[in-house]
């Protein structure tokens, strides 16, 4: 309804009318997160403590809100370095691992490091100051395939919440591959998931997100032809089991969110583009701080289309 306020104008509409500023604060918002936040920011190396991978966070900080990030098939973790980047400086600690790097990974077991790394960062001291993350403030994302292992990571975690529901086998009754997974271990309690061009994975990522019910934010891209959205990004919202959301970025490819140059465009369709890289990170900024932190002052901007990055599914639990 804002939007068409704010196109139509109306009765007193006008430069300084009421209805002009809030028809404009979207895109205010979306301004103000495609900038740098307030926090400086450390990088650190995940395997000073036994994983590859790479960290950054506040300079301070304690109880932060957390997520990992799986990077897509063949990516190193260094192409996604200016969004972790970005979500540290906004007060969010953004951690990748750099494993399951092959050309035939497992998505499983990348899934499963995504888990380990939420385990170790809210475990390890981070920093020189003793930054500290909330264990009931965490977050998972990723592109391409890694997208699709944060998918398989929450419906594991989601399993284990359920687990004294099934039949004492020591395992999730999921009626997926996800029951495989043992749950002899303590997972973290993943409050929203954000992905990027996500693609498929085995198990599917289709049947994890049937037994998810935390927030999802899902973009997919309209020139995607790696894995377009119908079968991937698209499917994956239609089974999520708690509220999602699905924006398609326009004029965006399926590599649109990676950062420089890297041998992998030779086999994969697409390259970096600037607007794609802007949009995710204030779209995932805006997410991220509004599900792991309770602030709403970024609800409007994920309430409403954005300029090359409209709404195609609402934010409202699957039937």
């Amino acid at each position: 309804m804002a939007g068409r306020l704010g196109a139509a104008g109306g009765p007193g509409a006008g430069p300084g009318s009421k209805v002009t500023r809030m028809a404009s604060k979207p895109k205010q918002l979306l301004t103000e997160l495609s900038h740098q936040g307030p926090h400086e920011v450390l990088r650190g190396n995940l395997a000073l403590v036994g994983l590859p991978g790479i960290v950054f966070t506040p300079r301070s900080g304690l109880g932060l809100p957390a997520i990992a990030f799986g990077h897509g098939w063949l990516q190193p973790t260094g192409r996604y370095r200016r969004l972790l980047h970005h979500l540290a400086s906004w007060g969010v600690v953004a951690a990748a691992p750099a494993t399951q790097r092959g050309p035939l990974p497992s998505h499983r077991l990348l899934a499963a490091d995504l888990l380990t790394t939420l385990d170790v960062i809210t475990t390890v001291r981070l920093g020189p100051d003793g930054i500290s993350v909330d264990p009931e403030k965490l977050g998972l994302a990723g592109h391409s395939t890694g997208g699709g292992a944060a998918v398989l990571a929450a419906g594991t975690s989601a399993a284990a919440s359920v687990a004294p529901a099934s039949s004492g086998s020591g395992k999730a009754a999921t009626g997926s591959d996800l029951d495989a997974e043992p749950l002899g271990r303590t997972y973290p309690r993943i409050g929203a998931v954000a992905t990027i061009t996500a693609a498929q994975t085995f198990p599917p990522a289709t049947e994890a997100a049937k037994l998810i019910t935390a927030p999802g934010l899902h973009l997919a891209a309209a020139e995607d032809l790696v894995a377009p959205p119908i079968g991937h990004a698209e499917a994956i919202a239609n089974a999520w089991a708690g509220p999602v959301q699905l924006r398609t970025l326009g004029k965006s490819s399926h590599l649109g969110v990676t950062e420089g140059r890297h041998w992998s465009q030779l086999l994969l369709h697409g390259k970096p583009h600037r607007s794609t890289q802007q949009l995710t990170r204030a779209l995932f900024t805006a997410f991220f701080l509004t599900h792991l932190t309770g602030t709403d002052k970024y609800l409007p901007l994920l309430e409403s289309a954005v300029k090359r990055a409209p709404i195609d599914l609402p934010d409202e639990p699957a039937a």
